[in-house]
């Protein structure tokens, strides 16, 4: 069982106390902000957690993680891995008795409130599903550098919320997963653009069309892999024609392309393990966001060398440039970002440009934070030969 860090998480508790109305700290002076940290202390940052001890075959819908509906305000958001982790998830806050980091064996899954720590996440995606330790570190710390809170070290998997602490300031967002066009995004498999509606909403027409690729195209009716191809090239043409703000660009067109192979992976139950999604399981993770009965996760950890000639995959049979809509049907290509097989160029981009736009000029211990999860961030990828950014300097 994986170790994870245990430590005190005050400092939102205390923000409400410090700021009516447990307000934003958007529109603050930088000096401001670092006053206010000083005074109500920056949230430790434990690093994140490494690979599980053991690592294969798990029931994972056990009793200790029974699902339970979320209540009214416990946060989902548009990942059904993840909505699944939480309401398989336990209520309890983990607290440490001593100001030093301790590690335990537990295993947790997701707050059922839908707010966690980055390190929290890597643990439960490795638990749940036995994401690759350096895998899951790069979804988590792209994401939690993006949408999530540097102040409070926490993010949502749903909308933005106060439960994540009081934000850094404008222009940063500190919008939760839910937040349109970083890990959210157009073309869903399974929820509408934005522009149509709320994108975290299952939507059963979506579904019903997954399940018709899925029977045209998969083997014997299932997800897989060739269901997958047609189904994500779809999605971007439907959207094409229909969203006059279609945004298909970096770093949308990884986690897009991610999202329409994880389910023939994740979603497989481990003792079968090929690739092939029956849809009653697709409905259970999809719709009410829980584990099938009996559900067993991956044999073994599943990281880059899996996912990449899959989504590479899904590219060859319908490539494209990533680009946006200007009016309906009006696909303008954007070839100098990006492409989905530039990892190396996706790192940087997030990094460089959507990081950097968020925080233009932080200091101090905002500062600091960020570069602590950048460096996060840029031990999951090393391995990819990138070349490590520096968007704040050195």
């Amino acid at each position: 069982m994986a170790k994870i860090s245990i430590l005190l998480l005050p400092v939102f508790v205390k923000v409400a106390l410090a700021i009516p109305a447990y307000g934003s700290l958007a529109g603050l002076t930088q000096r401001q902000v670092d006053d206010f940290i000083a005074n109500n202390t920056l949230a430790p940052i434990p690093p994140p957690p490494g690979p599980l001890v053991n690592d294969g075959l798990l029931l994972v819908n056990d009793p200790s993680h029974p699902f339970i509906q979320p209540g009214p305000d416990d946060l989902r958001g548009p990942c059904p891995g993840l909505n699944t982790l939480a309401n398989h998830g336990v209520r309890k806050t983990l607290r440490p008795t001593v100001s030093e980091f301790h590690f335990a064996e537990f295993n947790q899954y997701l707050p059922r409130s839908g707010v966690a720590r980055p390190d929290q996440l890597v643990t439960a995606v490795m638990e749940g599903f036995n994401l690759g330790n350096d895998f899951a570190r790069f979804l988590v710390y792209q994401a939690h550098l993006i949408d999530g809170n540097p102040i409070t070290n926490l993010i949502s998997i749903g909308m933005k919320t106060p439960q994540t602490g009081p934000d850094p300031p404008a222009p940063a967002i500190v919008g939760g997963l839910s937040q349109h066009g970083t890990f959210e995004g157009d073309t869903s498999m399974t929820r509408v653009d934005a522009f149509f509606g709320n994108p975290a909403i299952f939507n059963e027409t979506r579904f019903d069309e997954f399940s018709a690729f899925s029977m045209q195209f998969g083997v014997n009716g299932t997800y897989d892999i060739n269901a997958a191809a047609e189904l994500r090239h779809q999605r971007l043409e439907d959207s094409i024609q229909t969203n006059p703000e279609l945004s298909f660009q970096s770093p949308r067109i990884l986690s897009a392309f991610s999202e329409a192979v994880f389910p023939t992976i994740f979603f497989v139950d481990g003792r079968l393990d090929n690739g092939q999604l029956n849809l009653q399981a697709a409905r259970s993770f999809f719709q009410p966001n829980k584990f099938p009965d009996n559900f067993f996760r991956q044999p073994a950890p599943v990281s880059f060398p899996t996912i990449q000639p899959l989504t590479q995959q899904l590219f060859d049979k319908h490539p494209f440039v990533p680009g946006m809509n200007n009016g309906t049907n009006n696909f303008i290509e954007l070839p100098d970002t990006p492409a989905l097989s530039d990892f190396c160029g996706i790192y940087d981009d997030i990094v460089n440009r959507v990081l950097k736009t968020q925080y233009p000029n932080p200091s101090g211990p905002l500062l600091e934070a960020l570069q602590t999860n950048l460096n996060f961030l840029f031990s999951a990828v090393e391995g990819h030969n990138c070349t490590q950014a520096f968007p704040f300097g050195q």
